[in-house]
């Protein structure tokens, strides 16, 4: 990863290319898996602007960014709505700037900002290999599984 690497809070300046971030990473993972069109629906709906402006302000969470040479390579949402569990909603990276350490500084820093959560939580798609691997390679284990948009996830969690 490059040393200017910034990880911060997101600002509705942001939102754009948060968007443009979440379109472009669920496409090069999930098309494979369930073809473009139900990303294009699933990214419409759930990544619309309008839901990113009212997660942006929403208590009890995090909504951050890794920022490099003035653009959004990354970005993390999590929230803390129910102590001691932190839950982490959305993880992506670029996928031209993932296997850089991003991923882990944007994981490592929203776990960090909620100190009194022991434990956190995700889903994750069964067949999205590359997440998997990165989330066992952060400790995180199976917990269940959970059927979200008809698509088979794994619930997983580790340990604060």
């Amino acid at each position: 990863m490059t040393i200017d690497t910034t990880i911060r809070p997101a600002e509705s300046a942001d939102l754009a290319a948060v968007r443009a971030l979440l379109v472009e990473t669920w496409h090069d993972t999930y098309d494979p898996l369930i073809g473009a069109d139900k990303v294009r629906e699933i990214t419409d709906s759930w990544h619309s602007m309008e839901n990113l402006t009212q997660q942006l302000s929403l208590p009890e969470t995090a909504f951050l960014v890794a920022e490099s040479e003035g653009h959004v390579i990354g970005h993390v949402f999590a929230s803390a709505q129910k102590p001691p569990v932190l839950t982490i909603a959305r993880l992506y990276v670029l996928p031209a700037r993932q296997r850089q350490g991003i991923g882990k500084r944007l994981l490592d820093e929203v776990v960090g900002r909620y100190r009194g959560c022991t434990t956190v939580r995700l889903v994750v798609e069964e067949e999205n290999v590359k997440g998997l691997a990165f989330y066992r390679r952060e400790g995180f284990r199976s917990i269940g599984e959970a059927v979200v948009e008809g698509i088979k996830h794994l619930r997983m969690e580790r340990p604060r």
